[in-house]
């Protein structure tokens, strides 16, 4: 009688479920919990509440539980149904486990728990389960989560795209950036990728958008132009993307001058790449002594960088008018310094240079994304990769999605 009041309170049944016996098979580890109800005993539809008689009972099933003493625990029970007029034969709910599992609610909330700290592999192991339950349960955890999600559009959105293995394998993301979560992956960045997530949401929901923070990836640009009523004004280009093509500019100026300098017989750029390319602030003393001599000098490669550090200022304006007054002057530069990348970076930048200026409206980047790229990145890390696309978006939305994992019938507990 002690086991079975001790499992009553373990499990927290309450009437008029009640464990009807233990046992325990020391050969196998195991401790099987039996739970039943009283005859005669009433059962709400699953649908309406409505109070019914026990229509039948399903076989028995098996549920794995926390483990008691490093002891394997599993609990038995036959699951009544019941016959609504009005929706039918009916599985009543279950206060252990949610509809279709294998596992109690505590199990469950545990697995996510060790999901989120380790890969898939290891909280398996940990668990004593194998890998593909452990999979199934992280994606009904992201099943439930999504399913439980409000269906209100952001009101500041990040595009961004990311690698999910070589060969120019591509995934679209669209983030939250007031919450920091990821709210939709696409196949591809194609202009279908993206426009499909506006077009899951009625007109009205997508004119509430405020700001949609992107790159000048022309699939993503008309997307939100033919999908996102008003988009021309929403749509801020990302200063980290554009100045990763400034940088970029800088770059090949370098590669060009190296060039050049080596066929001289001089090898003053030798060794410098990421010189130019890393902050100063971030250099050791070594490097920034050389990084000094090398600006010094009179080289192609930095004035290209001049001009990179340069624009720079161009969000430190509080309004567009003078950010404006800045640009031009600093293209001028840019036009007439005789690099050829800086002048192509420069001209890009001019095509698109409207919804560079709409930065001063809505105040967003796509830090957020970026962010959320890293986490994803460690995320492909610790699973060395995915080969399987519909994987690598459980994945993103478990760790990234900012989804309330678990069970209903514990969502007192928070994902850590």
């Amino acid at each position: 009688m002690e086991g079975v009041e001790l499992y009553r309170q373990l499990l927290g049944l309450r009437a008029p479920w009640t464990v009807e016996r233990v046992e325990l098979d020391m050969a196998k580890q195991h401790v099987e919990v039996h739970v039943g109800h009283p005859a005669g005993q009433r059962f709400a539809c699953p649908e309406c509440g409505r109070e019914l008689g026990v229509y039948d009972h399903l076989a028995e099933r098996t549920w794995r539980h926390l483990d008691s003493c490093q002891f394997l625990t599993y609990l038995h029970a036959r699951a009544p149904r019941v016959s609504c007029p009005e929706h039918g034969v009916h599985q009543v709910r279950l206060p252990w486990a949610q509809a279709g599992s294998r596992f109690t609610n505590l199990f469950e909330a545990l697995a996510i728990d060790m999901l989120l700290a380790a890969n898939v592999k290891k909280a398996a192991a940990i668990l004593r389960i194998t890998w593909d339950e452990a999979w199934h349960l992280m994606e009904r955890a992201v099943l439930r989560g999504r399913a439980a999600k409000t269906d209100e559009l952001p009101r500041q959105i990040g595009v961004d795209e990311k690698a999910i293995a070589k060969g120019q394998r591509y995934m679209t993301l669209v983030c939250d950036l007031e919450e920091s979560t990821v709210e939709y992956i696409g196949e591809d960045r194609k202009e279908t990728s993206l426009a499909a997530y506006f077009e899951a949401f009625p007109q009205k929901r997508r004119e509430q958008i405020e700001a949609i923070s992107l790159d000048m990836w022309p699939a993503y640009i008309n997307a939100c132009r033919n999908t996102v009523p008003g988009a021309q004004s929403k749509m801020v280009f990302d200063r980290f993307h554009i100045m990763r093509h400034v940088i970029d500019a800088v770059d090949k100026v370098r590669k060009q001058e190296h060039k050049a300098l080596m066929a001289a017989g001089d090898s003053t750029l030798a060794n410098s790449k990421y010189l130019w390319l890393t902050n100063p602030a971030n250099m050791t003393d070594k490097a920034r002594a050389r990084f000094d001599e090398l600006k010094v000098a009179q080289l192609k490669t930095g004035r290209a960088w001049a001009l990179k550090e340069a624009l720079r200022q161009l969000w430190n304006y509080t309004s567009a008018r003078w950010a404006t007054k800045f640009w031009k002057r600093w293209y001028f530069w840019a036009t007439h310094s005789r690099l050829a990348p800086m002048i192509a970076a420069a001209k890009l930048i001019a095509r698109h240079l409207p919804n560079v200026l709409t930065y001063f409206a809505h105040r967003v980047t796509n830090a957020v994304a970026e962010g959320l790229n890293s986490k994803i990145a460690t995320v492909q890390k610790r699973a060395c990769g995915y080969r399987n696309p519909d994987h690598f978006k459980i994945a993103v939305y478990f760790h990234c999605g900012g989804l309330n994992l678990f069970p209903a019938a514990l969502t007192h507990m928070k994902v850590g």
